[in-house]
């Protein structure tokens, strides 16, 4: 009953500091609702970006993986900080100057109408096909080992599982749909640096366990049992080969963190240049610590249990949970992990309603449709794609390698070729729309065939790299025999001011150099 009175204390104290914060502002204007009126603070886009990335794919997924394969994922998360970098110098004071709300506007600015309404319906199609159903379903997983929500109503595990998802959606939808941006922000702002706080809580408890009240020595205890699970330096035939950071992982990130627009909306909130970047900037050294909060358990969990969970990895962080907290701090940290949930779902949500309302609706069924009505638009937009990720969720169980694993696979087919295209934009004016188009087209098929039709004995983040090349030949290509005829330009619309923050060469070259110690250090944990 305590578990459930402090769930239930500390997900109201969040939905009531949101209204409170909301009550004041004008979510009519597009503006309002899908940029939050572009108010947004440095301290606020870092909370809602942390987030938005770091949800029960990562809790769940990740300590999964790294339950199983050790510190060698690390990949995923030190590398953003890198990406949040280039971000933060290049890509946002373009963006701002540009006055942008999604990330396809660029794409008809540079190239044509058509390319960006390519764009925008595959991000539609990637958002709910891929994320939002595993968001959906490691959520689930987590409430219902904490809750056993299946004992509790008397019902089948998998039923249990369905109720706990419609619940998860259905709350989601209601902070998106009815508050917009500001709302998914201002609610992530608290959850994120709570799970912060909450997340470390896990590691530092079990490794003070482990260490009989020193977690020093716990810690020391972890490292003698398996070493190699230190390991950051992954073999070919691992799950995370080091040879992938020189390959398609580095595009892979900077798509995620430079154009993603679930993740970059927050930043074309920023009220100025200088928040934008030091959101982004913050940003990317809370992407530092998160291996502690994401990586670090898994590996603690081989300690306790060896390879008991090893057919069913995505169990092992809910176990721990249950095993190091006291009853009382698990229930806030299950509305912690709730909110993580109902952050990356929602910002989803709002990301896709944003793209579907203004690349799509606004441009081809009604280009004169008012604010009020695009917002409306936006709502129902929402609810739709809320209802059909909810109605795929449980399919996405039993992922052979971990959910997170999948999650990043189906990630590629779309986010390669949209990458190819926008840095192609940038860096090359000489390629063409009609090569965009082809290139958008051609790579997106060659990932298919290579990850889920042919059987390709290479790491899939390996084909992203040589996809990415062949994008790039084929822009190169098409724009000799058609070349570009558009002169592109970017304009300062003067939307918000541009000065930007004193500090962001001097914080970028310290990213730089903590992501290079992190290699160097924990590369000599070798096999």
């Amino acid at each position: 009953m305590q578990l459930f009175l402090t769930f239930a204390a500390y997900t109201f104290f969040v939905a009531v500091y949101s209204w409170y914060k909301l009550k004041k502002e004008r979510l009519t204007s597009k503006e309002g609702y899908f940029l939050g009126g572009r108010s947004l603070t440095g301290i606020v886009i870092a909370g809602s970006m942390l987030l938005t990335n770091i949800s029960t794919e990562h809790l769940i997924g990740m300590n999964g993986s790294s339950y199983k394969n050790g510190f060698i994922i690390i990949a995923w998360e030190v590398t953003s900080a890198l990406a949040l970098i280039l971000t933060a110098v290049y890509f946002i004071p373009k963006y701002l100057k540009m006055g942008l709300t999604t990330i396809p506007q660029f794409l008809e600015n540079r190239f044509d109408g058509f390319t960006r309404s390519l764009v925008a319906f595959f991000l539609m199609i990637s958002f709910v096909i891929t994320l939002l159903p595993i968001v959906l379903y490691t959520g689930a997983i987590n409430l219902e080992s904490i809750f056993n929500i299946s004992d509790l109503l008397q019902v089948p595990k998998s039923q249990a599982m369905i109720y706990t998802i419609w619940a998860i959606g259905l709350i989601g939808s209601l902070y998106a749909i009815f508050g917009g941006l500001k709302a998914v922000a201002v609610s992530d702002t608290l959850n994120g640096y709570g799970l912060l706080i909450g997340g470390l809580a896990v590691p530092f408890l079990a490794l003070a366990n482990i260490g009989e009240g020193n977690a020093i020595d716990g810690l020391s205890k972890v490292y003698q049992n398996a070493p190699e699970k230190f390991n950051v330096i992954g073999d070919k035939d691992s799950v995370m080969p080091f040879e992938v950071l020189f390959t398609g992982l580095i595009i892979n990130q900077i798509y995620f963190w430079c154009m993603n627009q679930m993740i970059i909306q927050r930043a074309l909130g920023a009220k100025n240049l200088e928040e934008a970047q030091k959101g982004l900037l913050f940003t990317g050294l809370l992407k530092l610590l998160v291996p502690l909060i994401i990586i670090l358990p898994g590996v603690i969990g081989f300690y306790y249990y060896g390879d008991v969970f090893y057919d069913n990895q995505d169990m092992i962080y809910p176990e721990l949970i249950k095993k190091v907290l006291p009853n009382s701090f698990i229930g806030i940290f299950a509305a912690i992990v709730m909110g993580a949930v109902l952050s990356t779902f929602n910002s989803v949500l709002n990301s896709a309603a944003t793209i579907f309302s203004i690349d799509i609706f606004k441009r081809h069924i009604n280009p004169n449709i008012n604010d009020a009505h695009l917002v409306k638009t936006g709502k129902i937009t929402s609810a739709f794609l809320a209802f059909f990720a909810i109605c795929a969720a449980p399919m996405v169980g039993n992922a052979p390698d971990g959910l997170y694993q999948l999650l990043q696979q189906l990630n590629g087919i779309f986010f390669i070729p949209i990458a190819s295209i926008i840095l192609a934009g940038f860096f090359i004016p000489s390629i063409s729309a009609l090569a965009a188009k082809s290139a958008l087209f051609i790579g997106l098929l060659f990932y298919i065939v290579c990850s889920f039709i042919l059987n390709v004995n290479l790491h899939f983040v390996h084909i992203w790299g040589i996809e990415f090349i062949l994008n790039m030949a084929i822009m190169i290509f098409i724009s000799y025999y058609f070349p570009n005829e558009r002169e592109f330009k970017i304009k300062d619309l003067q939307i918000v001011e541009m000065n930007g923050w004193k500090h962001t060469k001097v914080f970028s070259s310290f990213l730089l150099v903590m992501t290079l110690l992190i290699y160097i250090f924990l590369g000599n944990f070798n096999n």
